[in-house]
């Protein structure tokens, strides 16, 4: 399974959600949903408490609700009981509340952008400008970004077009990758940046991200030029690519007299909410 964690907003209160690839669905937090239609000082203890009457009444819908990873507001991602839409709209149902209505036209309408953006990419893109917009990235940083997010996407498909595993070869490759030119891993250079959580390359600068993807388009590049066959020539290949990054990292810095890898991230520079720089998990393999 592909996930996506993603914040939604209704009437400018969070909702969590998480896209399933697989089943193309969407996960809504349960906890989310009952602080905004109960408007209650604890919807953790409300749903505790909704969860068991429901449970005893032998409602198969509680019964059926899974849990998921969702970002805590410490930044952590814990586990938070979970609804698809189906199961959401059976359990607003059971939540009296004026917003009821209007919160499933919002639910549907989500579902359909979704949808939309599957069928459309360029739909996706439009909505990672309005919520990079949102928090308050600049015009010249998010144009950076989305570049970025096509040229992850290049190198990946490269190592899946080899037979390359999404995961553990993924995550080997970007930190040999990062480790040439930067000098630390996914894991390193997140630490060095303060971050848990978040998404590495949400709270990188100009720079980074220039050099980041230098990196990564000269792998590519050199990966289609080599054809790699085993892992090992996979890794040489990483470390090439890199090391053209480096290159030009180090020639900048001793025309500048300034270090490219910054301690900055998106909470410095734009006063983010810790974890609010991860709304768009689109480099799942850099998590740690």
């Amino acid at each position: 399974m592909t996930s996506l964690n993603a914040i939604k907003v209704f009437e400018d209160k969070k909702v969590r959600t998480v896209w399933d690839s697989d089943k193309e669905e969407w996960y809504f937090s349960i906890v989310d949903v009952i602080a905004i239609l109960t408007e209650s000082k604890n919807p953790t203890t409300y749903w505790r408490v909704l969860k068991k009457r429901l449970m005893d009444e032998g409602n198969e819908t509680v019964t059926n609700c899974n849990a998921l990873k969702m970002p805590a507001p410490d930044g952590k991602m814990r586990y938070t009981d979970v609804a698809d839409t189906e199961q959401l709209f059976r359990l607003i149902q059971s939540i009296p509340s004026p917003k009821a209505e209007p919160f499933k036209l919002w639910m549907a309408q989500v579902a359909k952008e979704r949808l939309d953006q599957m069928q459309d990419p360029e739909l996706s893109v439009e909505q990672a400008m309005r919520d990079y917009k949102r928090l308050g990235y600049s015009d010249n940083w998010i144009n950076q970004r989305l570049k970025s997010i096509e040229i992850r996407k290049d190198l990946t498909d490269e190592w899946k077009r080899h037979g390359l595993q999404e995961g553990v070869h993924f995550a080997t490759l970007t930190d040999i990758i990062y480790k040439t030119w930067a000098g630390k891993t996914a894991k390193e250079y997140k630490q060095f940046k303060g971050l848990k959580k978040e998404n590495l390359r949400d709270n990188m600068t100009n720079k980074e991200l220039v050099l980041s993807m230098l990196a990564e388009l000269s792998t590519k590049e050199i990966s289609e030029a080599q054809n790699p066959e085993c892992f090992d020539e996979h890794v040489n290949v990483a470390k090439q690519g890199g090391a053209i990054a480096l290159n030009a990292k180090l020639e900048l810095e001793k025309k500048t007299g300034k270090s490219v890898v910054s301690p900055l991230n998106a909470k410095n520079i734009l006063g983010l909410q810790p974890g609010a720089g991860g709304i768009l998990d689109v480099d799942s393999e850099e998590i740690r």
